[in-house]
């Protein structure tokens, strides 16, 4: 589909902006390998070679009695018992010297059965979930060391894995949150700035009633009655944040709606909607973007802030603001901290510079060389 002049022009603008379009590469690589978590961070291998057949534990549930075990659980492909099921083809007994079995079929040594054929396993490069209990010894949390690279948490579960799902987590959240907020406040700001007269006055009393809702009581006392989930925190938070864009919205419809080309319009017969939505909405879009930014990190920010007090995403969720409440209750392991500052540091940084080069690129006025 090929870009309007004007939107060609915009492309480049945004191009030229050396900071906007970088932060845009780095954050594009680094949601696009959040996309494929489970291919990164995961305690089931991606593939498993068993007698010949090649099985995808991460898309499948195969019990322990697939491999030629006893139980119809799951199995835990990280157990030694499991891996010698796997490696031998589940035609010996693995249970009692399942590590010498293993090292046998890895030396080469030929064993005394038929049908033998050796099997393997293609691991993720972090084996584990991000709510996988490690086994390491010691107390939680754990210091950083050759398996976990960023340690683990008060519940022993490895932190590089939640950050990298919590990642993903949050930026879903945030642009859910942020496009459907837009679109009910750009929706009221055009209708209010449109029309004006009774129907501005009463749209803004609304408003007005509707801001001063205490936010936190309603959404603690609703997550109390319902529980927490992901869907309750978006419905709540789109639910209040839809009045961030109206205000500006409006003010440009309000501005707009007695010039030339709208009174032209209109006495050409063309209908409201296209003249508030196809020659309005644009001029007033530069307005409109300068906003996101702050919807989008504000949406970020929110459910951060709603984990860390206890009122956001059920505990064993991949959050980041989960992890900044365990780095406040853990002084003496800093390197949770340090991970929970670093990730949204670089993922705020990031956002906010990508959104100020959309905001440049849609104004006119703008120009890079």
């Amino acid at each position: 589909m090929m870009l309007s002049p004007l939107n060609q022009r915009r492309w480049r603008n945004f191009k030229r902006n050396r900071r906007a379009w970088w932060s845009l590469i780095i954050f594009g690589i680094l949601f696009g390998l959040s996309l494929f978590a489970e291919f990164i961070a995961n305690d089931k291998p991606i593939l498993v070679s068993y007698r010949g057949e090649i099985r995808a534990p991460i898309f499948s549930f195969y019990s322990e009695r697939d491999f030629g075990g006893d139980f119809p659980t799951e199995a835990a492909y990280g157990d030694v018992e499991v891996e010698c099921l796997i490696v031998t083809g589940g035609v010996v007994e693995c249970f009692d010297q399942p590590e010498e079995l293993i090292a046998a079929v890895d030396s080469g040594e030929t064993l005394e059965f038929e049908g033998f054929e050796r099997g393997w396993t293609i691991w993720p490069p972090i084996p584990y979930k991000f709510d996988t209990i490690v086994d390491v010894p010691g107390v939680a949390p754990s210091a950083p060391d050759g398996n976990n690279y960023l340690g683990t948490d008060d519940t022993k579960r490895d932190v590089l894995a939640r950050v990298i799902y919590g990642f993903r987590l949050s930026v879903f959240f945030a642009l859910i949150v942020t496009a459907a907020a837009s679109a009910i406040g750009i929706l009221a700001g055009a209708v209010q700035g449109y029309l004006g007269g009774w129907v501005d006055l009463i749209f803004q009393r609304i408003i007005e009633i509707w801001t001063g809702t205490p936010t936190l009581y309603v959404i603690i006392i609703l997550t109390a009655v319902l529980g927490r989930s992901f869907w309750l925190l978006v419905f709540l938070t789109i639910l209040f944040g839809w009045p961030a864009l109206v205000g500006v919205v409006r003010a440009e419809f309000l501005r707009a709606r007695n010039f030339e080309y709208v009174r032209a319009a209109k006495a050409l017969g063309v209908s409201d909607r296209v003249i508030m939505f196809r020659h309005m909405l644009p001029n007033a879009m530069v307005a409109t973007v300068t906003m996101l930014p702050f919807l989008v990190t504000g949406g970020i920010a929110t459910l951060a802030s709603l984990d860390f007090l206890g009122f956001g995403l059920p505990s064993s969720a991949p959050s980041l603001g989960e992890l900044t409440l365990q780095a406040k209750r853990n002084l003496q392991a800093p390197w949770l901290g340090f991970t929970a500052f670093f990730a949204f540091a670089i993922m705020l940084s990031l956002l906010v510079f990508i959104f100020e080069g959309v905001r440049d690129a849609f104004d006119p006025r703008k120009t890079f060389q």
